[in-house]
């Protein structure tokens, strides 16, 4: 049977995240929902579990908000000012290219870990939860975080 991760040993898991492959409803972006629910935890407990906030508003995060040429720190904002989802979605309309190439996004998402610079970090990831058998089937970063988060088996 593959190994499953060692409990907390990648630290607390919040299984309520979205997962990493669910796009955002009004753009199709993969890890916006996810972003998105971070800022949210935030904003409800005032700061992440310390497994999430080592990455908070930078990795994926960051990434994205390169891709779409703002600062992490504003998708925050938006979150924390706003009162519902609608209000969150037409405030990100409002900062957000016209055109967020979410195909180009969502390709480079998804290989993210594919590198021979990524294969050593999910090896090292792995490694760390009791699970170096699984590199050849914990393909990504996405993947990684759907394993950590149970919803890989």
């Amino acid at each position: 049977m593959p190994a499953q991760p060692i409990p907390g040993s990648s630290g607390e898991v919040l299984t309520t995240l979205p997962s990493a492959y669910t796009p955002h409803a009004a753009t199709g972006l993969l890890h916006l929902p996810r972003f998105l629910a971070k800022c949210s935890y935030v904003k409800q407990h005032g700061a992440l579990p310390p497994s999430y906030a080592k990455n908070y508003k930078r990795g994926c995060d960051r990434f994205l908000s390169q891709h779409l040429g703002i600062e992490p720190a504003a998708v925050e904002k938006i979150v924390m000012e706003s009162a519902s989802d609608e209000e969150i979605d037409a405030k990100l309309k409002l900062i957000f290219p016209a055109d967020v190439r979410a195909a180009q996004w969502n390709r480079r998402y998804v290989q993210m870990g594919m590198t021979s610079a990524g294969r050593e970090f999910m090896a090292t990831a792995l490694s760390a939860m009791g699970c170096a058998d699984r590199l050849e089937e914990i393909k990504s970063v996405p993947d990684l975080m759907e394993f950590d988060e149970g919803r890989i088996e």
